[in-house]
């Protein structure tokens, strides 16, 4: 009984074990997330500073590597919290194990002791031999043959325990050391942390001594912007009536009325034919879950109307989300579906929309396009080059609508 009772509180000690085990995999998991995406940042930061005028999204970057940095921090401190549950559970089973080795060794040696007293064969046989009948004598066997069963037992328990007491004991020890490796990163984070903030200030300063020049030069990519808006919302409304008119012809007149034809042909929103309703359906099934536009990437500028994010004083607006990334990157294809348009918005940047039911990805400021017009697309499939500006800059303008109605991306895309 005694025996099953310690089984269940060693089962009950190893359970809360396994599960910080767990717990630590994944946090070690998210610190790799975690610093794959600080260097990711860096590469964006080392292929700016060399253009004065990004020192804008310079400092927008410089903040999303000090969140990061931040993360990490509280990350590897969340480790360390872990691994002293850890140690601390660890060190209770060595004070259990001791204390019941204790018993167990008193308990043997008072055995031993006994077990010597009458360790001649003589009195062992003059033992049975005084037994009053036979009955007795086959009692006296089978006590004397379960007493040496006992003593084996206990020896066996004794080199467990004792066996279990070193092997928790060296595990203690290396917990202790991987606390102490912890708690030197962290260290070593928190200071690159403080040089970070220093970047950050130094950029802030710049930015600064050159506001007049940079908050003209915002105003004009703001006017800029809303021009290309204005083109963008144009060839949705354009991909709509045409998706529209195709329906309209596709639709037997024997289910469908002249007017009916005409009222799907002049609807604001795509009439969705039972194919392109399952389409639309598995898009909004799959937010959150979206691939990136882009292999590696940081968001300098959110979706929505907004303070700038260095002169707080400045309002601007954006209809998508702005996404940085390295020269020479690719856009991809966030999801499954057709291309409905490829223009020119500018002398220098071309749009791709790609539709999917009822809803438009929007792919802006590309150099160079791989697909036309009616290419099916799939998911992460590369469909152009995102163009690098004279300042070193390269930047997508992602954006999300049903019909034409924006969202944010941001929540769209998976983490």
């Amino acid at each position: 009984m005694t025996k099953h009772i310690l089984t269940f509180l060693f089962f009950c000690l190893a359970l809360p074990m396994w599960s910080q085990l767990s717990k630590q995999e994944q946090l070690e998991e998210r610190k790799a997330k975690i610093q794959l995406e600080i260097q990711e940042r860096q590469q964006l930061l080392n292929s700016m500073k060399s253009k004065e005028k990004t020192v804008v999204s310079q400092l927008m970057i410089q903040k999303d590597k000090i969140n990061l940095k931040e993360q990490l921090i509280k990350t590897t401190e969340k480790q360390t919290k872990l691994l002293n549950d850890d140690i601390y559970r660890n060190q209770l089973k060595i004070n259990q194990l001791n204390k019941e080795l204790e018993v167990l060794r008193e308990d043997y040696a008072e055995m031993i002791r006994k077990s010597y007293k009458s360790r001649s064969e003589q009195s062992r046989v003059m033992f049975l031999l005084s037994s009053e009948n036979f009955l007795q004598a086959y009692k006296r066997i089978q006590y004397m043959k379960q007493y040496n069963n006992y003593r084996k037992m206990q020896a066996d328990e004794l080199k467990a325990k004792t066996t279990k007491l070193k092997s928790t004991t060296e595990e203690i020890k290396v917990q202790k050391k991987d606390k102490e490796k912890l708690i030197v990163e962290n260290e070593k984070e928190k200071q690159e942390l403080e040089k970070e903030k220093q970047e950050q200030e130094k950029i802030a300063k710049q930015i600064q001594k050159d506001k007049k020049n940079i908050v003209a030069e915002i105003k004009k990519k703001q006017q800029e912007t809303k021009k290309i808006d204005a083109q963008i919302q144009k060839l949705i409304r354009d991909a709509i009536a045409e998706a529209n008119r195709k329906t309209a012809k596709a639709t037997s007149s024997k289910t469908k009325t002249t007017a009916e034809k005409k009222a799907i042909e002049n609807s604001v929103n795509i009439v969705l034919t039972p194919e392109g309703k399952l389409i639309s359906d598995n898009f909004k099934a799959n937010k959150g879950r979206l691939p990136w536009p882009v292999e590696k990437g940081a968001i300098t500028l959110g979706y929505g109307e907004q303070p700038h994010p260095v002169f707080r004083t400045l309002t601007v607006y954006n209809s998508g989300i702005e996404i940085a990334t390295e020269n020479g990157a690719d856009a991809k294809a966030v999801f499954d579906g057709e291309v409905s348009q490829v223009q020119l918005t500018s002398p220098q940047k071309k749009t791709v929309i790609i539709k999917h039911g009822d809803f438009f990805t929007v792919y802006n400021n590309l150099s160079t396009v791989n697909v036309r017009e009616g290419d099916k697309v799939s998911a992460r499939e590369t469909i152009g080059k995102i163009r690098t500006d004279g300042d070193g800059k390269t930047i997508l303008k992602f954006m999300i609508s049903q019909n034409t109605t924006y969202f944010n991306p941001t929540p769209w895309l998976s983490k």
